[in-house]
């Protein structure tokens, strides 16, 4: 399996065949100034966590302009088929969804959801997802989304076994480092974990330090990618 990492929770996954972006917050991402042409060449799915413009971001245009598969939820997937694009796949809580060479299986995150439009106003996208991928041949990768830690990751753990963890630390909006720590370690095993959601803006952490520190003896390896540089997990 082969990660980028866009800056903020924008990730590229090459597995299975398929070539997925998570959250393509990308033109506008402090973190990332070189548009989302490069990130889309070639890819075949677009999963949104939530309707937030900072994980919406450019999905609209790589949709359309590589007809890849919109996977969300169906307020989402509503939202963007009225808006001409022809491959959605929707699911919600606990429901999976082939994909074709992978499945993704929608779980929960404790957050908020909602698209704002230029003119201010707000587009209520549905409930807010964490989503794990389970891939025949490679490990399965949970993206968290946006969320606070909850106990009930203790039952994501015991169904689902994720191998790599995508972890927002930034606090604010989500967990921050230390109480992320706290999730991984107490109910996950993770062989891999790579912070997010950090450093993207003033109001958030500028650094995930405080999740690294708190992930000492904990087993797992905690990757920390330079923005845009691939790497294996």
């Amino acid at each position: 399996m082969k990660l980028t990492w866009y800056g903020h929770s924008a990730f590229r996954v090459e597995a299975g065949g398929a070539t997925i972006l998570i959250d393509p917050f990308l033109s506008g991402n402090p973190s990332w100034s070189k548009g989302w042409e490069g990130p889309a060449q070639g890819v075949t799915h677009v999963l949104l966590t939530h309707g937030h413009n900072d994980h919406v971001g450019d999905a609209l245009p790589i949709l359309k302009k590589t007809g890849a598969m919109l996977v969300s939820n169906p307020e989402i997937c509503d939202y963007f088929a009225g808006q001409g694009v022809e491959k959605v796949n929707p699911g919600n809580h606990g429901g999976t969804v082939d994909c074709g060479g992978f499945t993704v299986t929608f779980v929960n995150a404790l957050h908020s959801s909602a698209y704002t439009l230029e003119d201010g106003k707000n587009v209520y996208l549905g409930n807010p997802n964490g989503l794990v991928l389970h891939f025949p041949d490679d490990k399965t990768l949970y993206h968290m989304g946006d969320t606070d830690i909850f106990s009930d990751m203790a039952l994501i753990q015991e169904l689902h076994q994720p191998d790599i963890g995508l972890v927002p630390v930034g606090d604010r909006f989500t967990m921050g480092g230390a109480v992320a720590a706290l999730a991984c370690q107490r109910f996950f095993s993770f062989e891999k974990v790579v912070p997010c959601h950090f450093g993207t803006f003033p109001l958030l952490d500028s650094s995930a330090q405080s999740f690294i520190d708190g992930m000492e003896g904990s087993g797992a390896t905690v990757l920390t990618p330079k923005v845009g540089e691939a790497f294996d997990a």
